[in-house]
C-alpha cells in the first residue's frame, strides 16, 4: 500500500509540474503579446500608467508561477516544502496586489491590514532566512 501511495504521489506531483510548465509558458507568451500590442498601439512606444501597471501585474503573476514551479520541483526532488520559497511567493503575490490596487478606493483600515500583511511576511522571511543561515553555519 505504501508503495502505491508513493507512486501515486510522484505521479500527481509530476502532473502538477507539467501543468505548471504549460501555464507559465502560456502566461509568458501572453505577457509578451500584451507588451508588443501595447508598444505598437498609438502612441507608439508610449505606455499609459494604467497599461504599465497591468503589465507589471502580469509580469509578477508569471514570476509567481515560476516560484510555484520551483516549490513543486523541490517537493518532487527532496520531499520537502521550502518555507522561504513559499514566503517569497506570498510576498510577490502581495506586491502584485499592491501594485495593481487603486488606493483611492480603499479604506484606511484596509490599507493598514495590507501593511500588516507585508510586515508579517517580511518578518517571517527574515526569521526563516536567519535560522537557515545559522543552521548552515553550524553544519
Amino acid at each position: 500500500m505504501m508503495h502505491f501511495l508513493k507512486v501515486f504521489e510522484r505521479a500527481v506531483v509530476t502532473a502538477l509540474i507539467v501543468l505548471m510548465v504549460v501555464v507559465v509558458a502560456l502566461a509568458t507568451v501572453e505577457l509578451g503579446w500584451i507588451v508588443v500590442k501595447e508598444i505598437i498601439t498609438p502612441p507608439v512606444f508610449l505606455l499609459e500608467i494604467d497599461k504599465l501597471l497591468k503589465i507589471f501585474g502580469f509580469f509578477l503573476l508569471v514570476l509567481i508561477g515560476v516560484e510555484l514551479l520551483e516549490t513543486i520541483k523541490a517537493y518532487l526532488v527532496e520531499h520537502v516544502i521550502h518555507v522561504e520559497v513559499v514566503l517569497e511567493v506570498a510576498m510577490i503575490a502581495v506586491a502584485r496586489k499592491v501594485i495593481i490596487l487603486d488606493v483611492k478606493d480603499l479604506s484606511a483600515l484596509t490599507l493598514i491590514g495590507i501593511a500588516a500583511i507585508i510586515a508579517c511576511l517580511s518578518l517571517a522571511f527574515y526569521v526563516v532566512k536567519r535560522l537557515l543561515n545559522e543552521h548552515r553555519n553550524l553544519g
